[in-house]
C-alpha cells in the first residue's frame, strides 16, 4: 500500500552536532527544480567516446544534495560564524553547512533518502531466485527420509 503524507508543512531536522534545520516538504516539484538548479553545476564528459564510469558520481550527488538543500531549507539553528554567532540562512551558507561530511550524511539519510523510500516500498517483495524464498526453484531433492544418529566412538 502507498502511504502518501499529504501535510505541507516545513518540519525541523536534527543533523546532529547541535545543527537543526526547517525544511520544507519532499516534492515533486522541489526535486524537479532541484534538477534544473544542478545541472547548470554538472560537467559531463565530452569526449565521444566516454562512458557511464567517467562520470564523477560523487560530484553529481553533491552537486544535487546542494541544489535540494538551497530550495528546502527555510531557517536553521546551531550554525553559526567563526565568532559563534548565528548566522542567517544563505545558498553560500548552505553550500559550506553541507561541505562537513557529517552533516552531509545526516541530511541524505534524514530528508532526501527518506522520500526516495517510496520507490523502493512495494506491496510485497519478489522472489529471491537464489535465496529461500516461495519463488526460487529447490536445488536438492527433498531428504527419503530420517537420517542416523551418528556412532559413538
Amino acid at each position: 500500500m502507498l502511504r502518501l503524507n499529504l501535510s505541507n508543512q516545513t518540519q525541523w531536522l536534527d543533523l546532529g552536532h547541535g545543527v537543526e534545520i526547517l525544511v520544507m516538504p519532499m516534492t515533486t516539484a522541489l526535486m524537479m527544480a532541484a534538477r534544473k538548479e544542478a545541472q547548470g553545476q554538472i560537467t559531463l564528459p565530452d569526449a565521444p567516446d566516454a562512458d557511464a564510469s567517467d562520470l564523477d558520481t560523487d560530484g553529481i550527488a553533491l552537486a544535487m544534495a546542494k541544489a535540494v538543500a538551497r530550495i528546502a531549507i527555510q531557517d536553521w539553528k546551531g550554525v553559526g560564524d567563526d565568532n559563534g554567532f548565528s548566522v542567517p540562512v544563505s545558498p553560500e551558507g548552505i553550500d559550506a553547512l553541507l561541505d562537513i561530511w557529517p552533516i552531509f550524511e545526516a541530511f541524505q539519510t534524514k530528508y532526501v533518502a527518506r522520500a526516495m523510500i517510496l520507490d523502493a516500498e512495494k506491496n510485497a517483495s519478489p522472489p529471491l531466485p537464489t535465496g529461500s524464498s516461495a519463488g526460487a526453484e529447490p536445488t536438492a531433492k527433498p531428504a527419503k527420509g530420517r537420517a542416523r544418529t551418528a556412532r559413538k566412538a
